[in-house]
């Protein structure tokens, strides 16, 4: 995370340690122009201090470069193979395989079962049973690591304004309800992925400072920024569901460089040196930070499907070289 920090000039490597930052990077593999190397991935984060990643699958060559590391990891399920780890068997080998094998060499903090499933998904069937059946598998290895699942913020109903009349929609509740009673037996945080960008895109009117967190004034609800606006609707809804004590672990959040309105190389790289700085603190709901949040991503992505802004996330260009070189001020 250091690099990410000294690229985007905020802060030096004591000024970090201090800090207690709790930001990581998600490594997505989604590209035809990507370092071959895992490992030489690896070697990247690790030389530029950066403590944490996510990954969407478990992919071998990435787990054995980790090895050794201390980088924490979400380890992602993903969604084809949801269905299957609704076996207790078929988990049990998945948790052997996948975790087990590699533990405690490689420091896994959480497991995502799912990666926003809509809850109209015939996928959203599986993913409280395969939680269950991965935490259980978890546990009968004496591991000490939680199982989640990343939502998107969508399930909120919207308009969630002012945040505090936050609740999950109709469409989301038969879904996520079960899920949060298993996060809150199990002590578990909900992982949700938080975009202010894709929320500005759609409606351009919210205003670039107020996502870019540039705001210098509150407004009627007492919010400079998007991002808090839209995690504290999220811990709103959790609270109408008794969850009071769910924590919720930003498990993207992330501009464009490029591709629709307002993607641009100046716009993302104040983003996300003002979300690296924001994090330290909280929000207006939640104010005692910090807020373990996780920047997507480290590369762009250029076999991604969707918007064309869903390519230019990376904070890495494919070369390795930083995207973002902001001096010292």
């Amino acid at each position: 995370m250091i690099a990410i920090l000294l690229l985007l000039g905020i802060l030096s490597f004591t000024q970090l340690e201090l800090t207690g930052a709790e930001v990581g990077v998600c490594y997505g593999r989604n590209g035809d122009n990507l370092p071959k190397s895992q490992q030489r991935v690896i070697d990247l984060y690790k030389s530029n201090g950066i403590t944490r990643m996510r990954i969407y699958d478990p992919d071998q060559a990435t787990l054995q470069a980790l090895k050794g590391s201390n980088i924490e990891l979400i380890l992602d399920v993903p969604k084809a193979q949801l269905q299957s780890l609704t076996d207790a068997t078929t988990a049990a080998n998945w948790v052997n395989t996948n975790i087990k094998a590699y533990s405690p060499d490689v420091k896994f903090k959480y497991i995502a079962v799912g990666n926003e499933v809509e809850p109209n998904d015939g996928y959203s069937n599986y993913v409280l049973q395969a939680m269950q059946n991965i935490q259980n598998a978890i546990n009968s290895a004496n591991l000490q690591i939680k199982v989640s699942t990343a939502i998107k913020t969508d399930l909120v109903a919207s308009p969630a304004y002012p945040p505090d009349s936050g609740v999950f929609s109709d469409a989301a509740i038969n879904y996520i309800r079960p899920i949060i009673k298993f996060l809150v037996s199990n002590g578990s945080p909900l992982l949700a992925n938080v975009y202010p960008y894709f929320a500005y895109k759609d409606n351009p009117s919210i205003g670039l400072d107020y996502s870019l967190f540039t705001k210098q004034d509150k407004n009627d609800a007492g919010y400079t920024n998007l991002f808090d606006a839209i995690l504290d609707a999220l811990y709103a809804a959790l609270e109408k569901e008794g969850a009071n004590n769910v924590n919720v672990v930003v498990s993207e959040s992330g501009w464009p460089s490029a591709g629709n309105v307002g993607a641009t190389v100046e716009n993302a790289g104040t983003y996300y040196k003002n979300l690296i700085s924001h994090v330290k603190g909280g929000t207006v709901k939640r104010p005692n930070g910090p807020i373990e949040t996780y920047l997507f991503a480290m590369f762009d992505e250029d076999l991604k499907m969707g918007d064309e802004s869903e390519k230019h996330f990376g904070v890495f260009n494919p070369d390795r070289s930083p995207k973002y070189q902001l001096s010292f001020n």
